[in-house]
């Protein structure tokens, strides 16, 4: 089992790029878990068509969950789980991703659903430690970050890249570069290079913007599943490849 952290800013197409990956590794016959490790709980949206019940809410009205209450199998055969967070203005968000992971581990889910790859689709504005679980608690083998030309999204990327770079040093998951989400901004390769430069890590994919991306989006759902064969679908698939390096 591989375990792959995605972080980035908000809004800066991370959820979308995710699901995408999870759905394009299904379609090759993996088995995928996709976690969503961000308070809002949409990171599943696209693939699920709808928001899913997250871990959070299930306990807090049941008390307790079964694996069936927190993991939905979407259309495109990916297993998704939605951490959530507190009641707004009420507790830690970071707190929810702990408490979900701790969950799934005492449910065994890992072992009884046997996923070859796990995404984390993690908000990377503030790596506190619960935002940090999925590198800090040795979770996640590997992690990327998605990002655009744009100020912010870079001076993220850079603040996420210190807090995995403290962390591989004590052993857990290994930084291994960025993925360049593209919004068709001036100069958008050459600014993020030299970003990646500054950091010490390599650019190792650049999504072109696509209106495949929000067409498909329109209606819920992934460019894997609403347009299969376009160019957009192919990007896709060959960040997939990448990312299943090493998975038999």
């Amino acid at each position: 089992m591989k375990k792959i952290a995605i972080y980035g800013k908000g809004g800066i197409g991370k959820s979308t790029t995710t699901s995408n990956i999870s759905a394009a590794m299904a379609s090759m016959g993996f088995t995928v878990m996709q976690i969503g490790c961000d308070p809002k709980a949409d990171s599943t949206r696209n693939l699920m068509g709808k928001k899913i019940p997250t871990v959070l809410d299930t306990l807090r009205v049941n008390g307790d969950a079964t694996l069936e209450e927190l993991v939905a199998l979407s259309n495109t055969n990916v297993l998704c789980v939605e951490a959530g967070g507190p009641v707004p203005g009420v507790g830690c968000a970071g707190r929810g991703i702990i408490t979900a992971f701790e969950k799934l581990e005492e449910l065994n889910a890992y072992e009884i659903y046997k996923p070859d790859i796990v995404l984390y689709d993690v908000l990377g504005d503030v790596v506190c430690g619960g935002f940090a679980m999925p590198i800090r608690g040795g979770y996640a083998d590997e992690v990327y970050i998605v990002t655009s030309g744009e100020m912010m999204s870079l001076y993220a990327a850079s603040n996420i890249s210190y807090a995995v770079k403290n962390f591989e040093k004590r052993g857990y998951a290994s930084l291994k570069g960025l993925i360049l989400n593209s919004k068709n901004i001036e100069n958008e390769r050459m600014l993020v290079d030299k970003a990646a430069d500054e950091i010490g890590i390599p650019v190792v994919y650049q999504i072109p913007r696509s209106h495949y991306v929000q067409d498909a989006e329109i209606d819920f759902k992934t460019v894997i599943e609403v347009f299969p064969e376009s160019d957009m679908s192919e990007h896709y698939k060959n960040l997939a490849k990448l990312l299943l390096e090493d998975v038999k």
